[in-house]
């Protein structure tokens, strides 16, 4: 997938631009080729359970970082957060109160404070306008996935992504599954033709809801529709993306990192929501078609319910043999040659800081940049299919203006999300 030009910014987190902010900021004293054996200084943005761990994993990672600065909307999250990872890294972690922000603009205020690497782990609604800045101020970064909930922003993290790569910056993805000892294995021999061609694809992620919407009750008086979205931003898709986008798309970013990251012809798909809920917009069920050239199909089936028979698996079925992923403790192939991996399997959350921070002290940073907005795109395409109801082309979601998120944010705003999607009314935009 090739990168575009950039686009113009589609929204102002606050009126206080980012780029006012960014042009103050030194870039990293990074060279390429040269080692780099500074005590490198970590900021956490976004303090949630997914942020602590993404923190938590950075520090085992690399014993020569401190964690120095933290940022969130919310003061109670930068407090727990604090809490948990002063008592398992101690003075490692020299986080004081003036390098706790909090508000939508503490990010910035984050990227102004000293640090090297950030690690961006809000809902992915501001994975661009963060990411953008994060490349500005010359910072080091881990995304986690999605890049993005619409195609716009998507394009602007690509196009940031490439200005990270001419500067010299390290950008490492979330998505995990890249960097398991077992799945590297799996998808190795699936290259390297143990399987012969692939035929087809079948994933599932069948799990809970992640987090389910409150009830109106639950809603204070004095909270504003950003604040009270916020804090169920699993339940918004213009903060989420919705659980395709959101949590799926580990398995549409698979059904990628098997096709060798090529783009599809066309997606078709169902979903729906079947658990009532008290607002929010997102649907609780997806089964999604994707095309590839020469008539390959890759079917990826998620749910979000309880009391339901649960699984996470990949069937990837090819003219010489059947690679099971997900069934049993290790990836399998079945075919004219057997094969199960037995080695150690590694932490893969772990991995990709471990990563990150190796190519950074090696001067040869890593960038994940590409193929982390392919797969995003895939899971966009595949949710645009099942809102719709419609056949959508690769060619049609690259040309996509759908812009899910307000245009000038702010915490006091009054923001009422589009309407739950409606297969057959709601349009390809």
């Amino acid at each position: 997938m090739k990168i575009p030009s950039p686009t113009a910014p589609r929204r102002d987190v606050l009126k206080a631009g980012v780029a006012g902010c960014a042009a103050a900021l030194a870039f990293p004293s990074i060279t390429f080729g040269a080692p780099d054996n500074r005590r490198l200084k970590i900021g956490l943005i976004g303090c949630g359970g997914r942020g602590t761990g993404a923190a938590q994993d950075a520090m085992n990672a690399d014993s020569n970082a401190e964690l120095y600065a933290v940022a969130d909307v919310f003061p109670e999250s930068t407090g727990t957060s604090l809490r948990s990872l002063k008592e398992a890294f101690k003075d490692r972690v020299t986080v004081d109160d003036s390098r706790t922000f909090t508000g939508l603009d503490a990010y910035q205020k984050l990227l102004a404070s000293g640090v090297d690497v950030v690690l961006l782990a809000t809902p992915p609604g501001f994975r661009p306008i963060h990411f953008e800045a994060a490349v500005e101020a010359g910072k080091h970064i881990f995304c986690e996935k999605p890049a993005g909930v619409d195609v716009p922003g998507v394009k602007r993290i690509m196009a940031a992504a490439e200005k990270a790569r001419i500067k010299g910056l390290a950008v490492v993805s979330g998505f995990c599954w890249r960097r398991s000892a077992s799945r590297r294995a799996a998808f190795e021999q699936i290259a390297n033709g143990a399987i012969g061609d692939i035929t087809s694809y079948y994933a599932t992620y069948y799990t809970n809801p992640v987090k389910p919407m409150q009830p109106l009750s639950a809603r204070k008086a004095e909270w504003s529709d950003v604040e009270w979205q916020l804090r169920n931003w699993m339940n918004f898709s213009w903060l989420s993306g919705d659980s395709f986008v959101e949590q799926a798309v580990h398995s549409v970013d698979k059904v990628g990192w098997a096709f060798q990251d090529k783009d599809p012809v066309s997606c078709i798909a169902t979903g729906g929501r079947q658990i009532a809920a008290e607002g929010g917009n997102i649907f609780d069920h997806f089964s999604a078609i994707f095309e590839f050239p020469d008539g390959i199909f890759a079917h990826v089936a998620s749910r979000q319910q309880t009391k339901c028979d649960n699984e996470n698996a990949d069937y990837i079925r090819g003219t010489k043999g059947l690679c099971i992923i997900g069934k049993g403790a290790a990836p399998v192939i079945k075919g004219e040659t057997d094969w199960r991996f037995r080695g150690d399997d590694n932490q893969m959350y772990t991995q990709e800081h471990l990563e990150l921070f190796q190519s950074i002290r090696n001067g040869a940073p890593i960038n994940d940049g590409s193929w982390m907005c392919h797969s995003t795109m895939l899971g966009i395409m595949g949710r645009t299919a099942a809102y719709t109801g419609k056949r959508v082309t690769w060619e049609q979601i690259m040309k996509s203006t759908d812009d899910l998120a307000p245009d000038d944010l702010q915490w006091d705003s009054s923001f009422t999300p589009g309407p739950m999607p409606m297969p057959g009314i709601t349009q390809v935009v």
